[in-house]
C-alpha cells in the first residue's frame, strides 16, 4: 500500500513537471511571436509557425500520463481532481500553443505593408497575458488559490485594452483605406491574446476547483 501510494504520489509530480514544461513552451512561442511581430523579424515568425511539434509531443505524453493514473490508482476526491484539471490545463495549453500559431500568421502578414503605427497596447497585452498564464501554472503546482483568483482578475484589464486596440486601429481603418488590411491584423493578434488570457482563466478556475471543490466559473472572482 505505501509504495503504491509513494509510486502515485511520483507520477503525480511527473506530471506536473510536463505540464510545467508545456506551460513554458507554449509562453515562449506566444513571446516569439510577439517579439517578432514588434521587431519586424520574420525568421522568428518562422520559428514559431514551424515549432509546433514539440507542444504537440507533451500534449500527448500529459494526456497519457492522466489517464495511465486514473486507470492504474483509481484516485478519490483532491487527487481524482487534480488529474482532471490535469487533463484540462493540458487541452487550454495546447490551444494556447495553437493562438502562437495564429498570431505569427497574422503578424507575417502585417509585416507585408508599412507599419500602421507604433505598436504599444499590444505588447502590453502579451505581457499581461504570459503573466496570466505563468501564474496560472504556478497556482496549479502550489495549489494555491490566491494566485489563482489574481489570474481571474486580470481579465477584465486585457479585456479593456483589446478594446482600446479595437478603436484605436479602427481610427486609422476610416482614415486610410491603405491600413484596413494590416491593421485588421493587428485586430486578430489582439483577438488572440485575449484568447490566451480567456485559457490561462480557464486554468485558475482548474485549480480553484482542484483544490476547494467551488466551481466559479460562472460567477464572479471573490476579491480578497
Amino acid at each position: 500500500m505505501e509504495q503504491a501510494v509513494r509510486h502515485f504520489t511520483e507520477e503525480l509530480e511527473a506530471l506536473k513537471s510536463r505540464l510545467l514544461e508545456m506551460g513554458g513552451l507554449a509562453e515562449e512561442r506566444v513571446r516569439a511571436a510577439l517579439e517578432g511581430l514588434v521587431a519586424r523579424d520574420h525568421s522568428l515568425l518562422d520559428t514559431v509557425l514551424t515549432g509546433d511539434e514539440p507542444v504537440n509531443r507533451l500534449h500527448i505524453d500529459v494526456d497519457n500520463r492522466c489517464f495511465r493514473l486514473l486507470a492504474l490508482y483509481q484516485p478519490m476526491a483532491t487527487d481524482l481532481r487534480a488529474i482532471v484539471a490535469a487533463v484540462k490545463i493540458n487541452s487550454d495549453l495546447e490551444r494556447v500553443g495553437d493562438l502562437a500559431v495564429n498570431i505569427a500568421e497574422a503578424a507575417t502578414r502585417y509585416l507585408g505593408h508599412a507599419p500602421v503605427k507604433q505598436l504599444i497596447d499590444i505588447p502590453r497585452m502579451g505581457t499581461i497575458a504570459q503573466t496570466m498564464l505563468r501564474d496560472a501554472l504556478d497556482s496549479f503546482v502550489k495549489r494555491d488559490t490566491e494566485l489563482a483568483r489574481s489570474v481571474l482578475n486580470c481579465d477584465d484589464e486585457l479585456d479593456a485594452l483589446k478594446t482600446q486596440v479595437f478603436r484605436e486601429l479602427l481610427t486609422y481603418m476610416l482614415q486610410d483605406v491603405e491600413t484596413i488590411e494590416p491593421a485588421l491584423d493587428l485586430i486578430l493578434v489582439s483577438r488572440h491574446l485575449e484568447r490566451i488570457g480567456d485559457h490561462a482563466t480557464n486554468i485558475a478556475e482548474d485549480v480553484i476547483f482542484m483544490v476547494s471543490a467551488q466551481d466559479v466559473r460562472h460567477h464572479p472572482p471573490a476579491t480578497s
